[in-house]
């Protein structure tokens, strides 16, 4: 699908609505789409998206802040028209081969009414049901622009419905807003937040990235970290048991081992394909992962810090330990800590941390991460915003049913 999104500027130009632009179009591209930024003011970012710039579109460009000047003070300049007609050639040029169109903020707010006019005359001419208008902030709703904002067109253009568009606002308050100023049915209004880039706020770096999005760890939920070596000792066929009796309860749980085999015991090669024999037979191949499988040598000191502030909950479940430095590394990274109760362990984890015995039946062990998680608001408002409010779920539950709307 080729697909142009608009507006008055692009990235790098700073500000909420080029913020959200950026996401957008980095998931389009993701997602394998062909994705075009069009504006007035912006550079290329990102190799995959194509930012070509128009600058008549800029809401500054000196030709649209003197026609500004006079629509703000109540009339039409002379000039208004040509530069209406010459926009449109500009979509036509632009948009006629495009699948979807997104207009953020044009059709709400008046910083470039030429180019709100030639949308709108666009949308006319046939390409409303290829039209998405992003509401982000609505003119008339504001106290700003009161004396800037008259009746009849084209002030009016950004107040009305336009015919058999798709209408897009950013939250409930916003489609409100939109539902008392052109009495749109709300059914007609679709709700699609802004969201937050998880790699990028949690700091992960490339290889990370492109590791979680290998294994579909953005979408995990509890994620489950084992930070150690594959050797016997470290008792990893209980964390796999664990996590496929976690997910009775919890069915996106998913459990990361991150260590190499261990160095100095030939078994552990063999040990490791014992587990995976144990994943298999679970099916739990796209649940349990084992990084050595991917990184034979390990990650890195940094991707381990990495993952500790992806992940929900450590899980040790140690025959033996001499120390236990993933205990004090769960703590600064704030995790949930579930641990055998060895005396290395509990003397670095206290009363902070959740024991089990290596009696306990895997089932049980889970029922207790189970109820530690629902019982912890903290980590239900990440589980929360993982589901809803990352760029991805957004992409994936909202923005994805979108595009594939028959119109």
């Amino acid at each position: 699908m080729k697909i142009t999104l608009i507006h008055y500027a692009a990235p790098p130009i700073v500000g909420g609505v080029e913020t959200v632009i950026a996401k957008q179009a980095e998931q389009f591209a993701l997602a394998g789409h062909e994705v075009i930024v069009l504006a007035g003011r912006g550079e290329n970012w990102n190799h995959n998206i194509k930012v070509k710039i128009v600058p008549l579109l800029d809401s500054r460009h000196p030709e649209i802040l003197e026609i500004k000047k006079s629509l703000d003070q109540g009339y039409i300049p002379t000039s208004y028209e040509n530069i209406v007609h010459e926009l449109l050639q500009i979509l036509h040029q632009e948009l006629d081969d495009c699948d979807k169109i997104i207009a953020h903020n044009i059709a709400s707010l008046h910083k470039n009414l030429p180019l709100t006019d030639a949308l709108y005359r666009y949308a006319l001419s046939g390409a409303a049901n290829r039209l998405i208008l992003w509401h982000h902030d609505f003119a008339w709703n504001s106290g700003h622009y009161q004396g800037e904002l008259h009746p009849g067109q084209p002030w009016n253009l950004t107040r009305i419905a336009w015919p058999g568009v798709t209408q897009v606002v950013v939250s409930e308050a916003r489609r409100q807003e939109l539902i008392t100023l052109t009495g749109i049915s709300p059914a007609e209004i679709h709700v699609i937040p802004a969201g937050i880039d998880l790699p990028i706020f949690l700091s992960l770096n490339p290889e990370t990235i492109q590791l979680c999005r290998k294994l579909n760890l953005l979408v995990a939920n509890p994620l489950l970290f084992t930070p150690v070596r594959v050797t016997k000792r470290k008792n990893l066929e209980l964390a796999i048991f664990i996590t496929a009796e976690l997910m009775t309860h919890m069915s996106a749980a998913q459990l990361v081992i991150t260590g190499p085999l261990g160095a100095h015991n030939p078994t552990n090669q063999k040990y490791l394909e014992n587990l995976l024999q144990l994943r298999a037979k679970l099916h739990l191949e796209h649940a349990v992962h084992f990084i050595a499988e991917h990184i034979p040598e390990g990650l890195s000191e940094q991707q381990i810090a990495e993952f500790y502030r992806l992940a929900d909950v450590l899980l040790l479940p140690s025959r033996e330990e001499g120390f236990g430095i993933p205990i004090l590394e769960a703590g600064m990274g704030r995790l949930s800590i579930f641990c055998t109760d060895i005396p290395p362990l509990r003397a670095l984890g206290g009363s902070w941390a959740n024991y089990f015995t290596l009696e306990e039946p895997p089932a049980k062990i889970a029922q207790k991460i189970f109820a530690n998680l629902c019982s912890d608001p903290h980590y239900q408002l990440r589980a929360h915003v993982r589901q809803h409010y990352t760029w991805e779920a957004i992409y994936r539950n909202l923005i994805l049913p979108l595009l594939n709307e028959k119109r």
